[in-house]
Formats: structure tokens, C-alpha cells, sequence
């Protein structure tokens, strides 16, 4: 059976990708589940008792810590015996402008969002079987794709993350192990609606992805060839003509931004 290794898994899109997984192995699937709390680990896995497939191993860590990252690999190859997917979920995100971040701050956006992610697939290329599917995921953002502002340390590490995707499978591509990014913009998950008045008003102008059809974005790219899925597709093709021309992005930024206030204050009017 293949073996998928989820970070932040407890929820949001990492707990979309575990029932994701679990219905895309109908014949068996283990999934190795990583998350800071461990009560989320408990809560997802009473949920899983309906995929009598899954073999199910849960762990409490911060990969942060490089410790930590090795120890999620030895104890998921000591059970399952390989793994042959890796999903770099888990994100961190502290808002606000840059001069208003603290090093601390900045420092823990760097090991969550780039740093862990990058140890992490160092230490499972050994651990990949010689057969069967094999791919590692990144979750990134359209802010990795084009500069934002408010967020210049979130997609500093966004942008980083997506640049690795795509030397690492460029380097991988003869051992037929697809590394691959998937780049939405706004999900509609705790990550932004329950910090709604601290997010940037421009994330809102872009239509809003569910958690489940992001999970299926990371499935099809585990199970594919393609390197990256960036959603909504409109957004996507936004994204890379803010980029190739900053001007264009410096002159849309105003009507975005109104754009986005208006979605904002549907989007609170919803959680009343």
C-alpha cells in the first residue's frame, strides 16, 4: 500500500487531503499525519473510522524544529516501512506590514513555510520505494506567484517554496518522482475568515476556494506529472501578468483592493 505523509493535517486543507487520499486508495492507503496539537490528530482521526482502508499513524510535532523532521520521517518508515508521497502542507502566517514584524515573527514564517519544508524532502528522497507512485507537494500560494504587499515575508517564502519545486523536479525527473506545487489563492478555511480584519483587503478580490478542491488539486498531483495547478485558473493567469509586468500589478492594485473590501464585507455579513 502506498504511504502519504501529510503536514499540518489536523485541518483546513491538510485534513481535506487526508479524506482525499483516503477515498483515492480504495484498496488501502497508510497515511501518516503530522499537526502541532494533538487533540486535532484525535478529533480528524474518529473522523477517518469511515475508510476501513487507511492504516492511520498520527503525530504531534513542530517541524520547525529540524529534530522533529527527522523524527517524523523514522517513526513513519518504522511503521509503514517507505513513503512514497510527501504533502509540505502545513503554513504559517503572521500579517501585517514588514516593519511591523518582529524577527521572531519573520524567522518562524521562514522554518514553517520554506525551511521545514525543505528538510523534509532531503530526508524522505532515501525513503522512497523503488516502484508505485512516488511525488512530493508543495501547497504554496498565488502570493508565491507575484509579489504582495502586506504579506512581503508570507510571500517571500511562497515564492521560495515554488522556486524549489521547480528545480527539485527538474533535478528528479529521471528517478520518476514528480515534485509539483499546487498555488491557490484565498481558501475559505479558519486561515484567513477567523483573522478576516487582519488580512489584506486585496486577498478577497480573487474567488474562493473550498479546502476539498484544493485536496483534489494535491491528489492529482501526486498521482500525475504536471508541476504546478494554480486556482482559480483566472487568478493564476493574473498572477503571472502581475509579475512578468509590475506595472500592470502597481496600476490594478487600487480596484482590487475595492473589490476586495466589497467580498470582505459579504464574507463578514456570512459569519454573523
Amino acid at each position: 500500500m502506498p504511504t502519504i505523509l501529510i503536514t499540518g493535517a489536523s485541518k483546513g486543507v491538510g485534513a481535506a487531503c487526508v479524506h482525499q487520499f483516503a477515498q483515492a486508495f480504495p484498496d488501502g492507503v497508510n497515511l501518516a499525519l503530522v499537526a502541532r496539537g494533538l487533540t486535532g490528530l484525535q478529533e480528524l482521526e474518529a473522523k477517518l473510522e469511515q475508510y476501513p482502508n487507511a492504516k492511520l499513524l498520527t503525530l504531534s510535532a513542530d517541524i520547525a524544529c529540524l529534530q522533529a523532521c527527522k523524527t517524523i520521517i523514522e517513526e513513519t518508515v518504522e511503521t509503514f516501512g517507505s513513503i512514497n508521497v510527501l504533502i509540505n502542507n502545513a503554513g504559517l502566517h503572521h500579517r501585517g506590514d514588514f516593519s511591523q514584524q518582529t524577527p521572531e515573527q519573520i524567522a518562524a514564517m521562514v522554518d514553517v513555510n520554506l525551511r521545514s519544508p525543505l528538510y523534509l524532502s532531503a530526508l524522505v528522497l532515501p525513503h522512497m520505494p523503488q516502484s508505485g507512485p512516488k511525488a512530493i507537494v508543495m501547497v504554496g500560494s498565488l502570493a508565491g506567484r507575484a509579489p504582495l504587499q502586506g504579506a512581503s515575508t508570507y510571500s517571500s517564502t511562497k515564492s521560495g517554496l515554488r522556486a524549489f519545486t521547480y528545480a527539485l523536479s527538474d533535478e528528479l525527473r529521471d528517478k520518476n518522482i514528480n515534485v509539483a506545487v499546487v498555488s491557490p489563492g484565498p481558501i475559505d478555511t479558519s486561515f484567513i475568515m477567523d483573522e478576516i480584519d487582519e488580512v489584506e483587503d486585496i486577498v478577497y478580490s480573487q474567488p474562493m476556494s473550498t479546502p476539498k478542491q484544493v485536496a483534489e488539486a494535491v491528489v492529482s498531483l501526486a498521482k500525475g506529472k504536471q508541476t504546478e495547478i494554480a486556482m482559480p485558473w483566472f487568478s493564476g493567469k493574473l498572477t503571472t501578468l502581475g509579475y512578468l509586468f509590475p506595472s500592470f500589478r502597481r496600476a490594478s492594485r487600487s480596484l482590487l483592493y475595492r473589490i476586495g473590501r466589497k467580498n470582505k464585507d459579504k464574507y463578514r455579513r456570512r459569519q454573523t
